[in-house]
């Protein structure tokens, strides 16, 4: 048993350690354009709502003149619009001013998905991720594309995720040794890491017919398996909405039972702690680990959750019970206890917990450490573009950190970067409370 008292007197003393090494900006933030229209958009939600519908339709403009009049007529859906946007709204009444509200309006669209989205193809973000190598940190690549529609589509992302393999696994050959990156208490860790969406693989994914996309899914990501397992890199299976939930499990854990990948590739799949029967879902995946045995270890993933919008307004639509905490607390709760649960399972699986919370981060660290577990056997992740503190305050720490590195093209990425605005500006937000200058006790204080 952990004694409560020594867990939080480490908590504190982690969290009060992270805060300290983060860099200066982060503690004194300067904020660029983007910044200020998100932080704009944090304390109005129609202003919020406003100026991210006009994001997800940036890529389906043709025209400045064309980006000027959805921004204008989206915010002028707004009751109280702040001084700075009613200018670009009177710019919008003339020619010469949609011009430059139309090229001014691209480049923060352009800005922001850069801040998120480190190249549109793998090979175009290999500095970043060299850099985050030689700064100490891993990286995961994930390949933007929601769903698919059709089957030539889900061919063509099978493609890009095994081209991904092998110029990820051929250049990060060439990085310099990094032990504390490469090694864990239970054996090797890969270098090149990929993330996949089931969704993208298959176009037949249907709640009331899973085996169907479970088995057209499977044609495809049994090959990449393999093709991970040649290259000696790790792949990851991504969660989505609910809805494709059970067939995600049911297909990685079907496919990895299988004989010819019992002994690798590494592989992961994620759990959201947001949603309420995430205990039961780790309840399955231990159990699964422990009949099957495999070796290596399954990597467990966890987050808090990007649907939270998705799986709340379609559960109302249909009079259901949101099958997700409602109120963040619980969320954060519910995040501690899955994170105890999951170190205390090791070495059955291998923990990566994802989060840019200090309490949470802080927690993670400080349970494994009074249940008397190695650093090396804790791997901490950070979304690039908002974690990018964090993880620079984690490396300073010589813990094992990796970012999540978004990898598209504006078309595929936007329904990404408008879930990452959503989460940085949501008011009740570690990102919003830390932006807000909140003191380290209540950054700090238990959910």
């Amino acid at each position: 048993m952990v004694d409560e008292g020594e867990l939080e007197r480490r908590i504190r003393e982690i969290g009060g350690a992270l805060e300290r090494a983060l860099p200066s900006r982060a503690r004194h933030p300067v904020r660029s354009l983007d910044e200020r229209a998100m932080q704009l958009a944090s304390e109005d939600a129609e202003l919020k709502a406003a100026l991210f519908r006009f994001v997800d339709v940036t890529p389906a403009c043709r025209s400045l003149d064309d980006l000027s009049r959805h921004l204008a007529g989206f915010l002028g859906e707004v009751e109280q619009t702040p001084p700075p946007l009613r200018v670009a709204m009177r710019m919008a009444e003339t020619g010469p001013g949609r011009a430059v509200l139309g090229a001014a309006s691209a480049r923060g669209v352009r800005h922001m998905a850069h801040r998120f989205i480190v190249g549109e193809s793998p090979r175009a973000a290999l500095g970043v991720l060299g850099g985050l190598w030689d700064g100490g940190a891993a990286s995961s690549v994930d390949l933007l594309g929601e769903a698919t529609v059709t089957a030539a589509e889900a061919d063509r992302y099978a493609v890009r995720c095994s081209d991904a393999l092998e110029t990820l696994a051929q250049a990060c050959a060439a990085w310099p040794e990094r032990p504390a990156l490469e090694r864990d208490s239970a054996g090797p860790l890969p270098r090149a890491n990929l993330s996949v969406k089931v969704s993208a693989l298959t176009p037949l994914l249907r709640p009331e017919a899973p085996e169907v996309g479970r088995d057209d899914a499977a044609r495809r990501l049994r090959p990449l398996l393999r093709r991970a397992r040649d290259l000696g890199a790790h792949l990851h299976i991504d969660m989505e909405s609910l809805d494709s939930l059970e067939t995600t499990l049911e297909l990685v854990f079907e496919l990895l039972d299988e004989h010819e990948l019992a002994d690798g590739p590494s592989a992961g799949i994620v759990l959201q702690a947001y949603l309420r029967d995430s205990a039961e879902q780790l309840d399955r995946i231990l159990a699964w680990a422990r009949a099957s045995g495999r070796r290596p270890a399954l990597t467990v993933r966890l987050v808090k959750g990007a649907y939270w919008d998705h799986e709340v307004v379609e559960a109302r639509q249909h009079g259901w019970a949101p099958p997700v905490f409602e109120d963040k607390r619980e969320s954060d709760r519910n995040f501690e206890a899955l994170t105890r649960r999951l170190l205390d399972a090791r070495p059955l699986v291998r923990v990566a917990v994802a989060s840019h919370n200090l309490r949470s981060v802080a927690h993670a660290i400080g349970y494994n450490r009074t249940r008397g577990g190695a650093d090396e056997d804790l791997e901490l992740q950070v979304l690039r573009g908002l974690g990018d503190d964090l993880l620079h305050a984690l490396t300073r720490q010589d813990l094992r950190v990796r970012a999540y590195c978004p990898v598209g093209d504006m078309v595929a990425g936007m329904a990404y970067l408008v879930r990452r605005l959503l989460e940085n500006t949501a008011n009740d937000s570690f990102l919003s409370e830390q932006a807000r200058g909140a003191d380290l006790d209540r950054l700090l204080a238990a959910p």
